[in-house]
C-alpha cells in the first residue's frame, strides 16, 4: 500500500533530519566517505519502501542506523571490501557503540558551533579561514603580516578555549 502524503513528508523529514547523522555513522563502518554516500543513498531507498513498517513516535535513529547496518554489511559482503571478518554478533555490537558515539559526536558539534559563535570576531575570522576555508596558516600569517608561529600561537590558544567551552556545554546539557 503506498504511503499517504502526511508518511511521505514525514519520512522526508525525517530522513533529512538524521541525514548527517546517518553517514557519519555509515562512514564509521565503512572508512569511506564514497562508500558510505553510495550505501546511504541504497539505504535511505530500502527506508523508503519500509517505512510503512517505522512506528510513528518511536526512536527513527534507531530504525535507520538498523537499516544502514545491514545495508553496510551487505555492501561488504557484495564487495568483498570487508578485511576482516568478524561474527555477526560483534558487528552488531560494534554498530550499536557507534550509534552512540555518532550521537555524542552531534551533541559535540552543536556545542563547538555555539562555542565558535561566542569567540571574538578576529578569532572567529582566523578560525573560519583555517578550518572552514582550508587556508593555511603561512598564508594567513602573510595575510596579516605576521609570522606563522604567532598564527600557529593564536591557534593553540583558541582551540584551548573552544575545548573548555564545548566541556561546559556538555556538563551543562548533562545536569
Amino acid at each position: 500500500m503506498p504511503l499517504s502524503a502526511e508518511r511521505q513528508e514525514e519520512f522526508v523529514r525525517l530522513l533529512n533530519e538524521a541525514h548527517g547523522l546517518l553517514l557519519r555513522y555509515v562512514m564509521t563502518l565503512l572508512g569511506n566517505r564514497h562508500d558510505a554516500e553510495d550505501v546511504l543513498q541504497r539505504a535511505s531507498v530500502v527506508m523508503w519502501r519500509r517505512f510503512d513498517s517505522f512506528e510513528p513516535g518511536t526512536d527513527f535513529i534507531a530504525w535507520a542506523t538498523t537499516v544502514a547496518f545491514y545495508e553496510v554489511r551487505n555492501f561488504q559482503r557484495i564487495t568483498g571490501r570487508c578485511r576482516l571478518e568478524f561474527d555477526e554478533e560483534l558487528m552488531e555490537t560494534l554498530a550499536a557503540e557507534r550509534v552512540q558515539h555518532v550521537r555524542q559526536w552531534c551533541a559535540r558539534t552543536e556545542a563547538l558551533e555555539h562555542c565558535v559563535e561566542k569567540l571574538d570576531a578576529a578569532s572567529r575570522t582566523l578560525v573560519e579561514a583555517i578550518y572552514t576555508d582550508g587556508t593555511q596558516a603561512i598564508e594567513v600569517a602573510r595575510q596579516q603580516g605576521c609570522a606563522p608561529k604567532t598564527i600557529y600561537n593564536k591557534l593553540n590558544f583558541i582551540r584551548r578555549a573552544l575545548a573548555e567551552c564545548v566541556q561546559r556545554r556538555l556538563a551543562e546539557a548533562t545536569t
